[in-house]
C-alpha cells in the first residue's frame, strides 16, 4: 500500500526541520570552549560589586568598552552593590564557569572582607580563578574645606582633640582599613561612616555631612581640582598625576601607611577551564596595554598593571595572609 503524499513529505521534512532547529539553537548559545581558544559568541557579563560613580565602575566600563571592540560581542557591566562588595562578589562566584561572567576583583573585598565579616558569601581563595591584575593606585584622604586640616599631622591632632567625633566615610573595606591603620598607629579615634559606594560618600563629604573621606583618586579628583574638596594625603608610596602636589603617607611621616596600594583585577568563577583563563588573560593584557587605555587610567589616578594569572594569584594570597594576621592584632572590626 502506498503512503499518502503528505505522509511522505512529512517524513522527509521532519528530520530537516529538526536539524535546522538544532543549528539555530546552537548558534544562539555560547559555544563550548573545549575545542580551542576562548572567543565569545554571545554577550559577556562583567560584575562590578559597587554602584556607579566610583573607581571600580570607571575601570569596569573602560575595560568593557575595549573588550567589546576586541571580541565583537557586548560586554555588559552589571553593578551589584552591597555589604562593601560582598553581595556582587558572592553573586559572581555562583555564575557558570564558562568565561561569560567576569568579576572585577577588588582588593578590599578579596583580601580584607574575609577577615572582617563572619560570612561574606564566598571564599576568596577557593571560589575564584585569578585572571589578571588590572590596576594599582593609592587611596586618597580628602576633607571638606570647612574642616581645619591640610596635613595628616593636623588630622591626627584634630582627631585626638575631638575623640570619636571627627567622621570619615568609605565604601569598601580597603579604604576603611587605611584609616583604621592610621588610628591604630597613632592612637587617634575617628568615627567611621560606611557607604554602599563611593558616589554617595562623595555627595556627603561635599555637603559637609561627613568631615573626611578615603577613596580611589578617580572618585574625588575632579572635586579637588574644583576646590570643593581638599586632598590631604595619599595612602601609598607613589604619587598620582591626577592629584599633583598631594603628599604620600611616606612623605607625610607615616611610612607604615604607604606599603599597601589598592588594586583591582579580573577573576572568574572556580572551575573555568585553563584555556579560557589563558585567553582572557591575553585579551585583558591587550586591552590594558593600549596607549589610550593607559592614558585614560592615568587620568583617573590609576596605573595599568597587567599580569599573569599566577602573579595575580600570588598577590591575592600575599595580601589575604597579611591582613589576616594584622586585623586581629590591631583589633579592627566592622561597625
Amino acid at each position: 500500500m502506498k503512503k499518502p503524499i503528505h505522509a511522505l513529505l512529512l517524513g522527509t521534512l521532519l528530520p530537516l526541520l529538526t536539524l535546522a532547529a538544532t543549528a539555530v539553537h546552537a548558534q544562539s548559545q555560547p559555544q563550548s570552549q573545549s575545542q580551542g581558544a576562548f572567543k565569545p559568541t554571545a554577550s559577556v557579563k562583567l560584575v562590578v560589586p559597587f554602584p556607579p560613580g566610583g573607581g571600580t565602575d570607571a575601570l569596569g566600563r573602560l575595560l568593557g568598552e575595549k573588550l567589546t571592540n576586541l571580541w565583537h560581542q557586548q560586554v555588559i557591566v552589571e553593578n551589584r552593590s552591597g555589604a562593601q562588595g560582598n553581595i556582587g562578589t558572592a553573586y559572581a562566584a555562583k555564575a557558570p564557569a564558562d568565561g561569560y561572567t567576569l568579576l572585577l576583583a577588588h582588593q578590599g573585598v578579596m583580601t580584607v572582607n574575609p577577615h572582617l565579616y563572619k560570612d561574606t558569601g564566598f571564599n576568596a581563595i577557593k571560589d575564584f580563578v585569578p585572571v589578571s591584575l588590572a590596576t594599582q593606585q593609592p587611596f586618597v584622604l580628602v576633607a571638606n574645606p570647612s574642616v581645619p586640616v591640610t596635613t595628616l599631622k593636623e588630622v591626627e591632632a584634630l582627631a585626638k582633640s575631638r575623640p570619636g567625633t571627627l567622621s570619615y566615610g568609605s565604601s569598601a573595606a580597603g579604604p576603611q582599613l587605611a584609616v583604621e591603620m592610621f588610628k591604630y598607629t597613632t592612637g587617634s579615634d575617628l568615627l567611621h561612616v560606611a557607604y554602599k559606594g563611593a558616589g554617595p560618600a562623595v555627595v556627603d563629604v561635599l555637603a559637609g555631612n561627613i568631615d573626611l573621606m578615603v577613596a580611589n583618586p578617580s572618585s574625588v579628583a575632579q572635586h579637588v581640582k574644583a576646590g570643593k574638596l581638599r586632598a590631604v594625603v595619599l595612602f601609598g608610596s607613589q604619587p598620582v598625576d591626577v592629584l599633583p602636589g598631594t603628599p604620600t603617607a611616606v612623605e607625610a611621616g607615616y611610612p607604615t601607611l604607604g606599603d599597601k596600594p589598592e588594586w583591582y583585577g579580573i577573576s572568574v568563577p572556580a572551575g573555568t577551564p585553563a584555556s579560557v583563563v589563558g585567553q582572557l588573560n591575553q585579551d585583558l593584557n591587550t586591552a590594558l596595554s593600549d596607549p589610550a587605555v593607559r592614558q585614560r587610567l592615568k587620568d583617573l589616578g590609576m596605573n595599568a598593571s597587567p599580569s599573569t594569572p599566577e602573579a595575580f594569584a600570588a598577590l591575592i594570597r600575599r595580601d589575604y595572609d597579611y591582613w589576616g594576621a594584622l586585623i586581629p592584632k590591631a583589633g579592627i572590626h566592622t561597625d
